[in-house]
């Protein structure tokens, strides 16, 4: 339902429409007239830090592949995260809808289907290549469904792929590392009382090519070599884990940027805390052991996306086939902010090394070599694959197509992007600034609304990531959905979603980005800001946003 706020005036700003669709057969011969595609690759690797690309001016780490392919491509250089994390981000990739503000982490809902359902009714044929785990676990268990076919390729993070740990494994290729629940053991005195499957999985690994990554970009690389010849239309996603943690890689990878030759046992699982260093929790060698771990791992996924760019070579696949090269969120690596080194993904406003991501995208007859300086979302990437292939899409979207921008009918999409995590900041970008605004006097009220019910497993004793809804649930209805969706609210006192847990308060943000990168200076407080809440306060009732989220967060 709309919530009860008029829209207060915002010279300049106008709300992300989409454009004109064709119809498949339209859109192919479109394709064949003016150098569009007909396929499309989407290559998505997991938590991607932009600033450690070379193609974006990272020296610190060599990322060959993505830096030559960036030759061909256009370059997005103000392209920003929309809901986080992980499967979020893919909802919005695959479904086109901005999810953080009604749910934290979980399925396709009823009243959605993902972009793949679209394309088969289309006889397009889809492939998924992937490693990810959360694809195939509670909470993201029917993203790949609509998928014509797919390969998971095990062994990844938490995948309980191997129940036990192979006697015959010797420390090679992958070398001894510290287990996953090591930093709490740290803090705590004990561990989380879970073992985490790639470290099980690791032991089973003999060589290069037996690392979940490699595995990953071999499969994608073969399915282009192989099968495209027997389908007129396709899209393929790899959606790749790496170079998410574990930062565990074999040599020549390993220790590649190690200042001085690491002793001890690696330390491959990164802790996921607030000033980890600056309190005395992690030593500085062992932050720069950490840094340069998931530096030789973006290394190494870095190489083997090379087989990917080969075989889209020797099947001459460039002039028909669209490439997007993406991420759903950066990592940090003890970046700092407010005094603090950041590490992982704590519960904080989403800073730059985080939230402001890489975009690659070749398009056939747009020359490379180029950037863009337009505003971009996670959920415009939906509606460019949409677009490609003609495809109109019947539930309520949130994303612009790209395709405009790369042929260079404009030179914006969009004034204003949001993102955030469910129940924590939610964050607004005009393309110069970004805004996080917190919950005012408490985090209520806040609801959730879904009618799967199933988040991310969360690997602690004892700890649920999703409350049951009780007896104060009833039935609502989401923007632009006759299907009826079960809404919960919280209060003060309830048990909460796992990601709601430790978010903070009246603590807003507010960050002139084009003088100020580095987020050093907090200008709550000047003029601007009223402008950034009237900006926010338009987007989400433009979005029909609940109404409860305007409440918490005292826009209304």
């Amino acid at each position: 339902m709309l919530p009860d706020t008029q829209q207060p005036a915002h010279p300049g700003t106008r709300i992300p429409k989409k454009e004109p669709s064709m119809t498949v057969s339209e859109s192919t011969a479109s394709a064949a007239g003016s150098g569009g595609p007909t396929n499309v690759v989407v290559v998505l690797l997991d938590s991607l830090n932009r600033h450690m690309l070379g193609c974006y001016g990272g020296t610190e780490f060599e990322t060959p592949n993505l830096d030559r392919f960036a030759g061909r491509a256009t370059r997005f250089d103000n392209h920003v995260a929309g809901s986080l994390p992980c499967m979020p981000a893919r909802h919005d990739i695959l479904c086109g809808a901005i999810d953080f503000l009604w749910k934290p982490w979980g399925s396709v809902e009823l009243w959605e289907h993902p972009i793949t359902w679209h394309l088969r009714q289309q006889h397009v044929t889809t492939m998924l290549v992937s490693d990810h785990p959360h694809l195939f676990e509670t909470g993201g268990e029917n993203y790949h469904t609509d998928f014509f076919s797919w390969e998971y390729l095990r062994g990844h993070e938490n995948d309980p792929w191997k129940s036990y740990l192979d006697p015959t494994w010797v420390g090679a290729p992958a070398r001894p590392a510290r287990p996953g629940d090591w930093y709490m053991e740290k803090m705590f005195g004990r561990g989380l009382g879970h073992e985490h499957g790639y470290d099980r999985s690791r032991t089973f690994f003999r060589a290069e090519a037996d690392f979940p990554g490699p595995r990953v970009m071999r499969a994608a690389a073969e399915w282009l070599r192989e099968a495209t010849p027997h389908h007129d239309s396709w899209l393929l996603f790899v959606d790749e884990f790496d170079p998410h943690e574990p930062f565990d890689t074999p040599e020549p990878w390993n220790g590649r940027y190690e200042d001085f030759p690491w002793e001890g046992d690696d330390i491959i699982w990164p802790p996921y805390a607030n000033g980890a260093i600056s309190e005395g929790w992690l030593s500085e060698a062992e932050g720069r052991h950490i840094r340069a771990n998931y530096g030789a791992k973006l290394t190494m996924i870095d190489h083997w996306f090379g087989e990917i760019l080969s075989a889209l070579d020797e099947r001459d696949l460039w002039e028909t086939t669209a490439v997007i090269v993406c991420t759903d969120h950066g990592h940090y690596l003890g970046d700092v902010r407010e005094g603090k080194d950041v590490w992982g993904k704590p519960l904080l406003p989403t800073y730059e090394p985080l939230g402001h991501l890489p975009l690659l995208i070749h398009w056939p007859g747009i020359e490379g070599g180029r950037s863009s300086a337009a505003l971009t979302t996670t959920v415009d990437l939906h509606a460019t694959i949409a677009e490609a292939f003609g495809v109109e899409v019947e539930h309520r979207t949130h994303g612009s197509s790209l395709v405009p921008l790369l042929r260079g009918r404009v030179d914006s999409v969009r004034d204003w992007a949001l993102g955030g995590y469910f129940g924590g900041w939610v964050q607004i970008h005009d393309g110069r600034h970004k805004y996080a605004r917190a919950a005012v006097g408490d985090n209520f009220p806040l609801s959730l609304w879904s009618n799967r019910w199933s988040t991310m497993p969360i690997p602690i004793p004892g700890v649920q990531g999703l409350p049951d809804p009780d007896d104060r649930a009833w039935l609502d209805h989401m923007p632009g959905s006759t299907v009826p969706v079960i809404r919960q609210p919280f209060a003060a006192g309830d048990r909460l979603p796992f990601w709601v847990m430790g978010g903070s308060v009246d603590q807003h943000h507010l960050y002139d980005l084009a003088v100020d990168p580095a987020e050093s200076e907090n200008r709550t407080g000047e003029a601007v800001e009223s402008e950034m809440v009237d900006l926010l306060r338009i987007a989400l009732v433009e979005l029909e946003a609940p109404g409860d989220q305007l409440e918490r967060l005292g826009l209304r």
